[in-house]
């Protein structure tokens, strides 16, 4: 369990400071001959990296630098995860230092892939537990997962460029990415870090207990006096769907 139940670590590093560390982790997703869902390398690398870059950005902190564990061969699997992960970096607009590691003994059958990112951020800007009673609950793009994605930039998941633009805009409180746990389960993390009670929605139309694989949607709390009209505004035309609000 990460800290306050995120799927981060956080250390405080001096007074005024956390370092915020995120990962994760892909398994026979690729093109060796046991991956149970084929796409390129590319789209690996991607996904795996965008995950743990979203984790770190929706807690408020600045990717510092990162990690790159791939349990194959260097060359062709770990030479084209690693330009997916370079890519993603681009896409993002960052560009970190990272320390990579190959398998270079043993023959591999499987694609395997570890991510780590390692951020900072002000103690008084850390994005955990600043929702308030009254704030809507929303989800931001669709759960998507295993072959149902082979785009990195499929028009109806979440980029990074729409976690920033969450980050800047006022009356935003807590960013939750949504992964293998749900809609829903991430919902009640959200409201449970702000000690608040999560009133659900029923008609909200949304699997809300699917995965959301590497992190297609995400779920953010918002203050009432923000409409999704003004939300969806600035989203590039994302699905926003209104899932439930908080309650003391």
């Amino acid at each position: 369990m990460g800290y306050q139940g995120r799927d981060i670590e956080a250390v405080l590093i001096n007074p005024e400071q956390y370092l915020i560390v995120s990962c994760d982790s892909c398994g026979a997703i690729g093109q060796k001959d046991f991956d149970v869902v084929k796409v390129s390398w590319r789209v690996t690398g991607r996904m795996t990296t965008r995950v743990a870059l979203s984790e770190v950005l929706a807690v408020g902190a600045e990717p510092q630098i990162m990690t790159v564990a791939i349990s194959n061969e260097p060359d062709p699997a770990g030479d084209e995860l690693l330009k997916g992960v370079k890519e993603e970096l681009a896409f993002a607009g960052l560009s970190l230092s990272m320390a990579v590691s190959t398998e270079k003994n043993m023959p591999t059958q499987q694609t395997g892939l570890g991510i780590s990112v390692i951020g900072t951020v002000a103690k008084d800007r850390l994005r955990i537990g600043t929702s308030q009673a009254g704030d809507q609950v929303y989800c931001l793009g669709l759960p998507k997962v295993g072959s149902e994605l082979s785009d990195p930039e499929d028009p109806e998941i979440v980029q990074i460029m729409e976690i920033r633009k969450l980050l800047a805009t006022p009356g935003i409180h807590d960013i939750i990415p949504v992964g293998s746990k749900g809609i829903l389960a991430e919902a009640k993390q959200l409201a449970s870090n702000a000690k608040r009670q999560l009133f659900i929605h029923q008609s909200c139309g949304l699997d809300l207990s699917k995965s959301a694989g590497p992190s297609t949607c995400l779920v953010f709390s918002a203050s009432s006096a923000i409409t999704g009209d003004f939300i969806t505004s600035n989203l590039n035309q994302l699905m926003l769907v209104k899932i439930g609000e908080l309650i003391y």
